[in-house]
Formats: C-alpha cells, sequence, structure tokens
C-alpha cells in the first residue's frame, strides 16, 4: 500500500530512470506509469515501475524501471482459459537485469534474492541482461529478475498481458498496487 504522494515521486523517479535510458514519454503516459510495490512495502527491495504502451487480446508492449538492486519477485504466467500463459521477451534498455529462470543452477549468481518466506525463490539459472541483450521466456517459466547496482530499465514484448493471474510463489504478495 503506498500514499498517492509516493506514488507521484516514484513515478517521477521511474521518469528518470526512463530519460537515462533514452526513452520519451508523453504527459498522459507520465501519469499512468504503475508503481507495483507488490504488497510488501518495501519498495527499493521489491518493486518496480510499469509503463504499459499497449495491451490488445494479441500483444502487450511495456516498459519496466527498476531502481538498484530492486527485485521483481518470483512468478510465473499460468495458461488463462485458452490462452497458454503470457510469453514474454525481456530487453535490456539501460543499465543490467540479473534474471533468473528454471535450469542448473548458476553457482556464483551476481544477485542474490531479498529475504522472504521458503520457496519464494527457488529457481537459480542466472542470465545478465546488458543493454541490447535480450531474453525469450516460455509461457509458465517461473522466473524472478533483479537489477544491478546503478538500476535498469526494461523494455517486456509479450502476448496479452493479464498481471492479475500471475502466480507468485512468496504467498505475501498482492499484485495490484493499493493507493491511499
Amino acid at each position: 500500500m503506498i500514499t498517492i504522494q509516493e506514488l507521484r515521486r516514484r513515478q517521477r523517479e521511474a521518469l528518470s530512470l526512463f530519460k537515462k535510458a533514452g526513452i520519451h514519454l508523453t504527459a498522459s503516459e507520465r501519469r499512468t506509469i504503475e508503481i507495483a510495490d507488490f504488497g510488501l512495502n518495501a519498495f527499493t527491495e521489491t518493486g518496480l515501475g510499469v509503463l504499459v504502451y499497449v495491451n490488445t487480446d494479441r500483444c502487450c508492449a511495456k516498459e519496466l524501471a527498476m531502481w538498484p538492486g530492486q527485485t521483481c519477485p518470483q512468478h510465473r504466467h499460468p495458461p488463462v482459459g485458452k490462452d497458454p500463459g503470457k510469453e514474454e521477451t525481456f530487453r535490456c534498455r539501460w543499465g543490467r537485469v540479473h534474471l533468473f529462470v528454471e535450469g542448473p543452477k548458476t553457482k556464483r549468481p551476481g544477485a542474490r534474492p531479498p529475504k522472504a518466506p521458503r520457496g519464494a525463490y527457488t529457481v537459480g539459472r542466472e542470465i545478465i541482461l546488458k543493454p541490447g541483450d535480450q531474453f525469450t521466456l516460455r509461457p509458465g517459466l517461473r522466473h524472478w529478475f533483479q537489477a544491478g547496482p546503478r538500476g535498469a530499465v526494461v523494455s517486456e514484448f509479450s502476448t496479452r498481458s493479464t498481471d492479475e493471474n500471475d502466480r507468485f510463489d512468496d504467498v505475501r504478495i498482492q499484485r495490484l498496487t493499493q493507493v491511499v
């Protein structure tokens, strides 16, 4: 849960990160940046700034702003009705992103998950994305990601996004932020 004042401040900070990546937004887009705190009240540790450009029945395009060391918690995009689940491609625009997916665990990962209940972070194959690098996640693949020490901006291209259906492995997570 965040206050309207924190929402506006975080939107300005996200805009600053987008500018570092050379991404220019309209006034309308600046007002629609979502500040996702995942219900943990620890935004700079676990959170995201999200700008959705388009989300139709067939495709979605977003920008993700991440503060230094900030984590998007482990989750997957399950099937919804006849849809097999969201397939998404992450492309790093600025900074560095440590993406963790299912597969053999990386021996010396460059990032560590935040404190969380047992089972909240179980995947450990690390993929490091630097500007220009991208990786595509198949539907249903468990993943989490963390910004490097300067923060990061990531473009996400995907099939239809239904964030409300995401399945998080940390039972405390609330995907939709409450603003008071």
